[in-house]
């Protein structure tokens, strides 16, 4: 347990502190220099050397389990075209990485702007005799060849399965035991704070309690973790007296109801007031939850002591979700907000609706919503407008739609650029501070929690690219290291000068 930090910068240009820990909590700042390390014991404090100190990161919307396993699945990001897609798949198995495989499993494409089409038949010709399934980078689609249509039971003529039989076939397909899957939540936990990550929002689409609890009795510590509920396990969760807030042991406690209300940009079903331009068999987008089913399920989990959160990407779905949380009398979350009309910008901040954004996405589809929503990507992840109409926005990655990477976030939303393209419509970027405010839920000041993160250059002062990359030093939480390449101090040392 660390209980000094010492030669510290802080953000914004001031002299360089030392900090104390008391209980988890910071008990003082001072200036560098002030605290003598021959006061702690060794191990109980760090000179970092004159790095950045900042408040630890949160990642505000992640499927944990499905970004663990994503990191040991087929890469399928890189792939511009369905053939290219099947080429890769081809690959993998002429290299043997599905040798003791009985389904092979993909994930990352992308088909919104292919010129040729994911079909079953296509796959077949690649892999006839095993089942294939790839999930889409937005993990709203699902591209099956023959034999896993025929496996899993769904019908397709072409192979996609698109929403709600696109997630039945993803928890299908996940064979993994309990042992497997907390070895490999324990690595992405350990990745993540590596990265200045102290907390998640983890809004897996499984009984998430029950994995929760399991872990942390087997001693997982890494990262502070609020866990969501999904409709279908909501009676399951108000009998069982889960309640938003409530520790379930540990670093772990009980997040909010999520609702699914659309679909998403990629798979042309986010619901929006306009059309998509080409001939689609839901030319809207597709909305998933009406409102006659939305507020009564609301209603039902604030009297259980849920809070909300709402799965919205087009502007209708924004604008229903928005109303739901009026009849409510305000409160409540809506996560992505991608496409959001002018007239329900400043509705966020007189409903007090959290506006929960992945900024990653926007560099990731900034070309499919050139296509989709021609002519509206100026209030496409409106982040800007939404802080300057006093919204509470927060940041987070949606992975494993996008990597579980906090400062990729900052990056995104500051520059909304990446691969040394144009800015997609610069207007919308927030400063640097700001990306830190929405990524952080502390203060590095007297009282709050020691979430603490030592990084190696100031971020106020960084290009995107280092944005992008930032190196982290040390990480705490509570004042306990989960990162960190800093020796701790074990003999008195000259403060550095700084």
């Amino acid at each position: 347990m660390i209980r000094a930090i010492l030669n510290a910068r802080p953000l914004g240009g001031h002299d360089p502190i030392d900090v104390t820990i008391v209980d988890g909590l910071i008990a003082s700042i001072a200036p560098a220099g002030t605290v003598d390390p021959r006061g702690f014991a060794e191990g109980e404090a760090v000179d970092v050397e004159g790095r950045w100190l900042l408040p630890g990161l949160w990642d505000e919307h992640v499927h944990f389990t499905q970004w663990a396993q994503h990191l040991t699945r087929l890469d399928l990001s890189g792939a511009e075209t369905a053939a290219e897609a099947v080429a890769i798949v081809r690959s993998a198995i002429v290299h043997g990485e599905f040798e003791d495989e009985s389904v092979i499993i993909g994930g990352g494409f992308r088909d919104g702007l292919w010129p040729d089409e994911p079909t079953a038949e296509l796959l077949d010709t690649v892999v006839p005799d095993r089942p294939v399934v790839l999930i889409s980078g937005d993990v709203h689609c699902a591209w099956l060849n023959t034999l896993a249509l025929e496996r899993y039971g769904f019908e397709s003529p072409d192979g996609i399965l698109r929403e709600e039989e696109a997630f039945a076939v993803t928890a299908m397909i996940d064979a993994s035991t309990n042992e497997e899957l907390d070895r490999w939540v324990a690595q992405a936990a350990a990745d993540a704070a590596a990265r200045g990550v102290v907390g998640i929002v983890d809004l897996e689409m499984r009984w998430n309690h029950a994995d929760w609890q399991r872990r942390v009795a087997e001693g997982f510590d890494t990262l502070r973790v609020e866990f969501g509920i999904y409709p279908d396990d909501l009676d399951r969760a108000i009998e069982a007296g889960l309640r938003t807030g409530d520790s379930v042991g540990g670093t772990v406690s009980v997040g909010p109801l999520k609702v699914i209300t659309d679909g998403s940009l990629n798979t042309r079903t986010a619901y929006c007031c306009d059309p998509y331009p080409e001939e689609a068999p839901n030319p809207y987008g597709r909305l998933l939850v009406p409102p006659c089913d939305l507020q009564p399920m609301l209603v039902r989990a604030r009297d259980a002591g849920l809070a909300a959160t709402v799965h919205a990407i087009g502007d209708a779905a924004n604008r229903l979700a928005l109303d739901a949380f009026a009849a409510l009398g305000g409160g409540g979350r809506i996560e992505h907000a991608q496409l959001v009309h002018e007239a329900d910008v400043p509705r966020f901040a007189a409903l007090g609706v959290t506006a929960s954004v992945q900024p990653e996405h926007l560099l990731d589809d900034r070309d499919v919503a050139a296509h989709y929503w021609r002519g509206r990507t100026q209030r496409a992840f409106a982040v800007r407008s939404l802080i300057d109409a006093g919204a509470h926005v927060v940041l987070g990655s949606d992975a494993p739609v996008a990597h579980l990477d906090p400062w990729r976030a900052i990056a995104a939303a500051t520059t909304r650029t990446r691969d040394h393209r144009e800015p997609f419509h610069p207007e919308q970027c927030i400063s640097v501070a700001e990306a830190i405010g929405c990524s952080t839920r502390t203060r590095v000041e007297v009282g709050e929690p020691a979430d603490l993160i030592a990084v190696e250059f100031d971020p106020l002062e960084a290009d995107e690219a280092l944005l992008r990359t930032m190196p982290v030093a040390l990480t705490l939480l509570g004042g306990r290291v989960t990162f960190s390449i800093i020796d701790t101090v074990r003999t008195p040392v000259e403060l550095v000068e700084l």
